[in-house]
This record gives C-alpha cells, sequence and structure tokens, in this order.
C-alpha cells in the first residue's frame, strides 16, 4: 500500500478509497493495516470496527452510512440557526437604542493602516475597483524596487485594460533604472511617467476618491485618505508638479547643460545655497552620498572653488540659480 501522505477534502473519497471499498465489500472485511491509505471511509462512515476483533474492518451499507451523514449534518444546520435566532434576540433590543452617537459605517475620512502587506492590500484593493486614473508619485529610498514594481505590474495593467490611465512621478535618478524601465516596456495602455531633481514622499491617489500617503519614516504605517478636500489637495499638487517634471516615458529628453553646468549640479547649487549637508542633499536628490559628493566635487571643478565656504559663493555670485537648469 502506498505510503504516501493523504490529502483530500473532507467532503470527497479518493480512488484509493473507492478500491479499498469495493475489496471490502468482496471479501466481507479488510485490515486495519489496509485502511492506513484510506482513513476516509471511516470518516465517511463506510468502515466500522468488528464487535470481536477492533483491527478488522467491515463494510457498511452505502444508504446507511449515507443517512447518518446527512443526519449529522442536519444536526449542524439546527444548531446554527438556534445561533442565529439567540444572536437575533441578543441585538434586538440594541437596535432600538438611539445609535445617533455611533461610528459611522461608511470607511472613515482617515484611517490609519499597518504593516507593509496591509498596505499594499489596501492598495490592490482600491485598484481593484479603480476605472479611470492613477496618481502615483515614487520617491527612490534605496529598498529594491525591481520587486515592489514587479508586484503592482499586474494590477496597474489592469487599470489600463479597464480604459484607466496611469501618471507617475520619479526622481531624475530613476530615469535610467532597468526596473522602472522594463516596467513601462511591459505595461500596454495609456501609461506615462515623468521625472524631477526632487519629489515629495510616497503618493498613491485612485480614481481621486482614495489615496495613500505614509505615516511614519520607515512607511510602515500609512494613511488611507477618503477625505474630498485632501484628495482634491493631492491632485492639484501632483498636477503641478506633473507640468514641471520632464518626460520620461514614452518620449525622454535628454539633460541639457548650461554654461557647463548639468541640471543635476543645478540642482545640488540651490541645495548647496541653503546650507544643507551632504547627506540630505543626496537623500532629497534620490542619490547616495558617495555620489552627491562626486557632483560637488564636479560642481566646485567647473566654478574654480578650493572649498566648501567659496562654493557657496561663487554659486551665488555665478548667477546660475538665476536661470532654468
Amino acid at each position: 500500500m502506498t505510503t504516501q501522505p493523504h490529502r483530500h477534502g473532507p467532503e470527497e473519497l479518493c480512488e484509493e478509497g473507492l478500491e479499498l471499498y469495493g475489496r471490502a465489500l468482496r471479501a466481507g472485511h479488510v485490515s486495519g493495516a489496509d485502511v492506513r491509505a484510506a482513513p476516509c471511509l471511516v470518516d465517511f462512515g463506510l468502515l466500522s470496527p468488528a464487535p470481536a476483533d477492533p483491527d478488522r474492518l467491515e463494510p457498511v451499507a452505502p444508504a446507511l452510512a449515507l443517512h447518518r451523514r446527512l443526519s449529522a449534518s442536519a444536526d449542524r444546520i439546527a444548531d446554527e440557526r438556534r445561533r442565529e435566532q439567540r444572536l437575533a434576540e441578543t441585538f434586538e433590543p440594541l437596535m432600538r437604542i438611539d445609535g445617533q452617537r455611533t461610528a459611522p459605517t461608511d470607511p472613515p475620512a482617515i484611517g490609519l493602516i499597518g504593516g507593509l502587506d496591509r498596505i499594499n492590500e489596501a492598495i490592490a484593493a482600491a485598484m481593484a475597483d479603480a476605472s479611470r486614473e492613477l496618481l502615483a508619485i515614487q520617491p527612490y529610498n534605496g529598498r529594491n524596487p525591481a520587486s515592489r514594481l514587479a508586484r503592482s505590474l499586474g494590477r496597474d495593467q489592469a487599470l489600463l485594460d479597464r480604459g484607466g490611465r496611469i501618471r507617475t512621478l520619479y526622481q531624475h535618478t530613476q530615469r535610467h533604472s532597468p526596473a522602472v524601465t522594463a516596467r513601462y516596456e511591459q505595461l500596454d495602455g495609456d501609461a506615462e511617467a515623468r521625472t524631477l531633481d526632487q519629489v515629495t514622499e510616497r503618493l498613491v491617489v485612485v480614481d481621486r476618491t482614495v489615496a495613500f500617503i505614509p505615516a511614519n519614516a520607515d512607511r510602515t504605517l500609512a494613511l488611507e485618505v477618503r477625505h474630498p478636500v485632501l484628495i482634491d489637495y493631492f491632485a492639484i499638487t501632483f498636477d503641478r508638479l506633473w507640468h514641471m517634471a520632464a518626460p520620461m516615458y514614452p518620449e525622454t529628453v535628454p539633460p541639457a547643460t548650461l554654461n557647463g553646468i548639468t541640471p543635476r549640479q543645478h540642482a545640488i547649487a540651490a541645495l548647496l545655497v541653503e546650507g544643507h549637508t551632504d547627506a540630505v542633499i543626496a537623500e532629497r536628490l534620490g542619490l547616495n552620498v558617495r555620489t552627491a559628493r562626486v557632483h560637488i566635487a564636479k560642481l566646485a571643478a567647473t566654478l574654480g572653488s578650493e572649498s566648501r565656504a567659496q562654493l557657496g559663493y561663487l554659486i551665488g555670485r555665478s548667477g546660475i540659480l538665476d536661470r532654468e537648469g
């Protein structure tokens, strides 16, 4: 007999069980060792131990076994109905009390969600009901973006298939990210992406009816926002950033230089004169600190600066911040 695990639903009878029951009917009994391969026969009541020998199992007529199982099922249904009646009787006087101060049954205007899995589930649920538009701001934070983007690919494509539109803002550092470019090569529909030097924290707005924003620094908490005024504010902010951003997909714009100053160095210069440290500059622009320092060194070399203090002075005197970079 097989020694493989015996797995199937509680209301199913497997092929091994049918074969063994046929043997029991023909022989009048089977051994306990045989039944180990098909314990569902005992569960169904099709075999029962012989009074004189518990290791000998004799077949029970199928009609009798069925009657016993249906009777047990009817008893369970009757128990559930009695339980329903007791619950109704318990809640009936409570429902007569004035409930003006009870919590609303509609989703709250602002709710807190804890845990990355629950946040993703909430976004996926909102996306499943969406039919018009997804607005997203996706700042790079150094965490495996490829797996996150891959997980959202299916739900985004489903929105596009329903005739929806997707617009996403990234930082300039993501313009050549393999994960980001591969994502847009796979999406089929009205999907656009643009980039800025700096973007806000993560933002997801679905059909302009619900939005999700981080509620702590590591993004393990999120606010689910359904307040119409806040949703409008998020959408207007997104639209203004969108119009300032450079197209990434479906078309790309090569970065231009102005008097030898690249757009990246222009953004760094603006943050330097505000007095930010290298670490803050790197975080704001989606760079690691080492890369930020390389750009700062190139900017210093272009302007002929020999110190950090002199660099700020030369940036101001050069007038590069007075022009579009």
